[in-house]
């Protein structure tokens, strides 16, 4: 028996300074659709999104709004899961960083590095950026003394620290790249990586003293730890370290951090060294995304070009949104984001192919067929199921087994190229306009195209990862619950399709959190459910200004 490996997903934890824009929506929602997948495929999934609420960007904040730091962390945080909640993010946990949990484990792992003798203290002096929490050296900065990432003054600041042996690691950062030659992708942020330290590596400071909003070091009650050397602790903090050895030898070997290119630094060279230096394994996979730009700017409170993701949602629902970001935005390079763009990949992906095909088909159904989804004939050329699917002996504790293991087409880093579900849509939206079935009198299923109801239940299972939206009239989901084959659960339930459905006639559905006191878990809609009402998804939208607007 084949043991599928768990599946461990993090975005990076947010600074909450400010409110979330499109930028943290993108790191997100592709983070999202991975971990979707994955429990599509049923393998054991944990994802994970969070609040960085410690440092002193966050402490300045909160001065200039006039409240202790501890309730601006509270008020922004909420703003954050807010909008994961209108995106429909299924994290199965949010880490703060203000939680006691975490406070555990970073002086835990931290005092393993401290007793490993790879901490000491010294007196730090040079320049810091505070929106960056990041030092620099004189020859990184532009224009004489502003941030290359924000193009602001950076600050001179000279106090004790504690500092981190950074440069001890440089040998066993190169063997560790070596040996794991696709820990970071893609290619050119390995490269990049491996270029900081090939050009050597200074000790860094991991504590301050000027500042009283962290985490209290343990040896050293005067200091807190460096707000980057707090956050970073956080993906390994959830999983348990510190507090449940077992959880974490379990989840640790398989994360992967997905994150933006401005902390690849803090991610692919401190993160690992710091790791090394605990006697822990560093992370698994790194994946590392551009910026998202908007007019070639990248966005940033200070540029005054953010923009909201509810500001878009409005316009273009839920599914519209996460649609265009995972279709348009190429994981990798940087992005440039453009509404009108975003309007011309709504119209052609959901309004025209995948709008049409799945309205196309409830109409035939509907009149055609009476409104139940018929059966495949045994001579249809299409099947409800892949055919490497079959079900195992009685006995073995599987009710299934694959033959070879079939997996719908995974959402991520492909560029331009339209991935394999998109490509089902424009075969099966071109396949009903060749067989003109609404022109055919009622009859038999087969003479109605039975293969399309099928097809396009297909589509709107591959395509859910992306379109999860459990907005009736904007949802893959309620596609499937259209098209007959999906349960209907209590209102609001996340569900977890398991897959393929035993003699490939229905599909079962687990809640994915725990569903409400005295609602059902499960349950099954056979193949020929009468559909309900159809009602247009995805209206085709205009140019701004035009009517609809």
């Amino acid at each position: 028996m084949t043991v599928v490996p768990p599946f461990y997903v993090t975005t990076p934890i947010y600074y909450v300074n400010d409110v979330p824009h499109i930028g943290h929506a993108y790191t997100t929602v592709t983070a999202d659709a991975l971990a979707r997948w994955h429990r599509l495929n049923g393998d054991p999934t944990f994802f994970l999104t969070g609040t960085d609420e410690h440092g002193l960007k966050v402490m300045r904040a909160a001065e200039a709004n006039g409240c202790s730091p501890q309730d601006w962390a509270d008020r922004t945080s909420a703003r954050f899961r807010e909008a994961w909640d209108l995106l429909d993010i299924s994290y199965d946990d949010y880490i703060r960083t203000t939680e006691p949990r975490h406070e555990q484990a970073v002086q835990h792992l931290l005092q393993r590095v401290f007793d490993n003798g790879h901490i000491y203290k010294d007196t730090y002096s040079g320049l810091y950026c505070v929106a960056c929490e990041a030092y620099y050296a004189a020859a990184d900065l532009t224009d004489g003394d502003l941030c290359p990432t924000h193009n602001k003054p950076v600050e001179h600041l000279e106090e004790e620290n504690w500092f981190f042996r950074l440069s001890a690691f440089a040998e066993p950062l190169m063997q560790w790249y070596e040996a794991n030659p696709t820990a970071v992708a893609p290619a050119g942020k390995r490269n990049e990586a491996l270029g900081i330290i090939r050009q050597g590596l200074d000790d860094v400071s991991i504590s301050r003293t000027s500042i009283d909003w962290g985490v209290p070091v343990p040896w050293d009650p005067g200091h807190v730890f460096y707000v980057w050397y707090d956050a970073l602790i956080n993906y390994a903090t959830a999983v348990g370290y510190g507090s449940d050895r077992e959880r974490f030898d379990t989840w640790w070997p398989h994360v992967h951090h997905i994150i933006g290119k401005d902390i690849l630094r803090f991610h692919c060279v401190y993160w690992p060294a710091m790791l090394l230096a605990a006697g822990e394994e560093p992370p698994a996979n790194i994946n590392v995304h551009g910026y998202l730009l908007v007019g070639g700017e990248k966005m940033s409170k200070t540029s005054l070009n953010q923009i909201f993701p509810a500001d878009l949602v409005e316009v273009f629902g839920v599914d519209g949104y996460r649609h265009h970001f995972l279709r348009d935005q190429s994981f990798g390079p940087d992005g440039d984001f453009s509404f009108e763009g975003m309007v011309g990949r709504y119209n052609t992906d959901l309004a025209n192919n995948l709008g049409n095909l799945l309205s196309r088909v409830s109409t035939v159904v509907a009149k055609k067929c009476g409104g139940s989804d018929p059966p495949p004939t045994p001579t249809a050329r299409w099947r409800p199921w892949p055919p490497r699917w079959r079900p195992t002996p009685p006995g073995t504790g599987r009710r299934w087994r694959r033959r070879r293991r079939w997996r719908p087409p995974e959402p991520g880093a492909r560029g331009q190229r339209p991935s394999r579900g998109q490509r089902a849509v424009e075969d099966g939206a071109g396949a009903g306009s060749r067989c003109c079935a609404w022109r055919r009198p009622r009859g038999p299923a087969h003479r109605v195209g039975a293969g399309q109801p099928g097809h396009a239940h297909g589509v709107c299972r591959g395509v859910e990862p992306h379109r999860p939206a459990r907005h009736a009239h904007r949802s893959a989901v309620a596609g499937r619950r259209q098209l007959g084959r999906l349960p209907r659960g209590p209102a609001g339930a996340k569900g977890r399709p398991v897959v393929p459905p035993p003699e490939r006639r229905w599909l079962t559905t687990l809640h994915h959190r725990a569903p409400p006191s005295g609602s059902v878990g499960w349950t099954v809609t056979a193949i020929s459910t009468p559909m309900g009402t159809w009602a247009p998804w995805w209206p085709k939208l205009g140019p701004p200004g035009s009517p609809g607007w």
